[in-house]
């Protein structure tokens, strides 16, 4: 992406960007497909699955997961150093994703200034992370979730039913070859800023794929937050 791009890009709301890819995708897909990759979204609105997602002021159980590179991270770990942003995405597949995690990238200098890590989750194995990180030149932290194990904590997961399964592997979305198993299992994508004791005081999880938080709200949370982070350390 040229710097001129890069601006275009950072003036922009990242909401706007993902309509604009929406509205792309409702002139070149056929009306059949189209319908087959929204399915999942009125499913998981009728089963109310938002409903089972953590909420603010619940506590986030520890967990260790891999980098891209192998590397274990552990979430208790980060905590120490600040508050944590913690985004579940859907995999390096996903073009909202790329363009939720690219937006991310650009407020993450504003993220690190008011003293918080962020790290994205997904549960594509390692090396599709990897490539991942750099085709969008991200430099914080993307981890592996192989099994959705942390996003099950989180109470995001849900499996892609069988009717829908060869629509998506037409538009590029084959879960087995991504994600390294045959559960066609996805998190719903949801991002949480979470304070130093481990609570979750923002809480973001919609079952549309096309809606994100804005890097914007993640910050106004933190600033919010600083204070107290100041006053822990001075005590």
């Amino acid at each position: 992406m040229s710097a001129m791009e890069k601006q275009d890009v950072n003036m922009t709301s990242l909401q706007s960007q993902l309509d604009a890819l929406a509205a792309q995708a409702y002139d070149q897909l056929p009306g059949t497909l189209l319908r087959q990759l929204q399915l999942p979204i009125e499913q998981l609105m009728a089963s109310e699955a938002v409903s089972k997602a953590l909420k603010v002021g619940e506590r986030v159980s520890d967990f260790t997961l891999p980098d891209a590179l192998g590397n274990l991270v552990t979430f208790s770990t980060l905590l120490q150093r600040g508050p944590v942003v913690v985004s579940f995405y859907r995999g390096a597949w996903c073009p909202y994703c790329n363009l939720q995690l690219r937006a991310y990238q650009q407020a993450l200098p504003q993220i690190q200034e008011l003293g918080a890590s962020l790290v994205a989750i997904s549960p594509q194995t390692a090396d599709h992370s990897l490539s991942l990180m750099e085709k969008q030149e991200l430099t914080f932290t993307v981890l592996s979730d192989v099994g959705n194990r942390v996003a099950r904590q989180f109470g995001l997961v849900f499996t892609l039913d069988e009717s829908v399964r060869a629509a998506h592997k037409q538009v590029g979305m084959d879960l087995p070859v991504y994600n390294g198993d045959e559960s066609w299992e996805l998190p719903m994508p949801g991002t949480f800023v979470i304070d130093q004791s481990g609570i979750a005081c923002l809480a973001f999880v919609d079952p549309n794929f096309t809606q994100r938080l804005e890097p914007s709200t993640i910050i106004a949370k933190l600033e919010k937050l600083r204070p107290v982070q100041a006053s822990k350390v001075i005590k």
